[in-house]
């Protein structure tokens, strides 16, 4: 794992939480986009080398409506950048840490994600972040 990339938080309402973080940061988000396969919008906001993602749900049977619904919004993930995610979930099922996903999926910011369950992290959803090549 290279570095944090980026902190996932869930919101109700993606443009007053826009509006809130802009304040917050003193700058607008670089990028907003829907990624249908997770049922979210998103819109990701720089901050020096890491980022963070605000994530609202686009149908009430996605992961972060259902987050929402249990435990209102704040922090649903922690991403972290890595180099060759086949090897790095390789390397976590070896250690006994238990995939959402068997495979990588596309994600937001032009990554390929993989999420761990937070059962086997300590109570946190890890995502694993690529950036994909074109």
């Amino acid at each position: 794992m290279k570095k944090i990339e980026h902190l996932g938080i869930a919101v109700r309402d993606l443009e007053q939480s826009n509006d809130l973080y802009s304040k917050l940061l003193g700058k607008k988000p670089y990028k907003e986009e829907s990624v249908e396969s997770e049922g979210v919008k998103t819109s990701f906001f720089k901050i020096g080398a890491s980022k963070i993602e605000l994530l609202e749900a686009s149908n009430p049977d996605s992961p972060i409506a259902k987050f929402i619904e249990k435990r209102g919004e704040g922090i649903h993930h922690i991403a972290f950048d890595v180099k060759d995610i086949q090897a790095e979930m390789e390397r976590l099922k070896a250690e006994g840490f238990r995939l959402l996903n068997e495979t990588p999926k596309r994600g937001a910011d032009n990554k390929l994600v993989c999420f761990v369950h937070p059962k086997s992290a300590g109570g946190v959803l890890i995502e694993l972040c690529q950036e994909r090549e074109e």
